[in-house]
């Protein structure tokens, strides 16, 4: 249980405008000041061909970090003027060979869903721990952690009902969880906080590395 003695004297930046991803934070309560990083994802993405996965999903996520910890060691973001950890993550599902981010458009929401009913993906969420300490960066890690979905043999009319929702669009994979999408996934095979967005074992140990114990991070709702 969260303690309720004083604050934590170490501030948690979270890189990333994901609701789902603060929603575990605070879940697990820690209390993250939320800092959006300005990537152009896209261009990285074509910097990354050929590269290994898993490798390109974390890069991402270490890209993100990059631009948020500049944000704060420039004052323009909370964090900057005493000890802090930022947390930044980036999440794509592997299908049949190939990564596949957000979808965007409800075609391409289908379109996948078409491909990958029945089937078993790998969600890859990357992830990057950066702690900075008296206006400089004093350790950064990074890894990823994979977790399998098995996916039901939906029909087309629940796929384009699913779409019709707006709810996959924008996120990576084309589905969720903890949403509408939770019932059109069979079951899963690994850390189920990694397919919300952030895997709270990996942050863990991450935080761990990097000289921070979690429960320091902890506060009472």
């Amino acid at each position: 249980m969260p303690r309720d003695s004083a604050p934590p004297t170490t501030t948690v930046v979270l890189g990333s405008a994901s609701p789902a991803r603060f929603r575990v934070l605070t879940g697990a309560g820690l209390r993250p000041t939320v800092v959006v990083s300005d990537v152009d994802e896209d261009a990285l993405l074509d910097d990354l061909t050929g590269a290994p996965h898993a490798d390109v999903v974390t890069r991402l996520a270490e890209a993100k970090a990059d631009a948020v910890t500049a944000a704060v060691l420039a004052g323009a973001a909370p964090g900057g003027e005493a000890d802090c950890v930022i947390l930044t993550c980036d999440s794509m599902l592997l299908t049949g060979g190939v990564l596949a981010g957000k979808p965007h458009t409800g075609e391409v929401a289908v379109a996948r869903w078409k491909q990958m009913r029945g089937t078993v993906g790998h969600l890859i969420t990357g992830h990057c721990v950066r702690r900075v300490t008296d206006g400089a960066v004093a350790a950064s890690v990074s890894r990823s952690e994979t977790t399998a979905i098995r996916f039901s043999d939906a029909p087309d009319h629940v796929i384009a009902s699913y779409a019709a929702t707006g709810e996959p669009l924008e996120v990576a994979g084309a589905f969720t969880l903890d949403g509408l999408g939770g019932w059109l996934i069979d079951g899963i095979d690994g850390d189920p906080s990694s397919v919300l967005g952030i895997s709270l074992p990996l942050v863990r140990r991450l935080l761990a590395d990097v000289g921070v114990c979690v429960t320091d991070l902890w506060q009472a709702p």
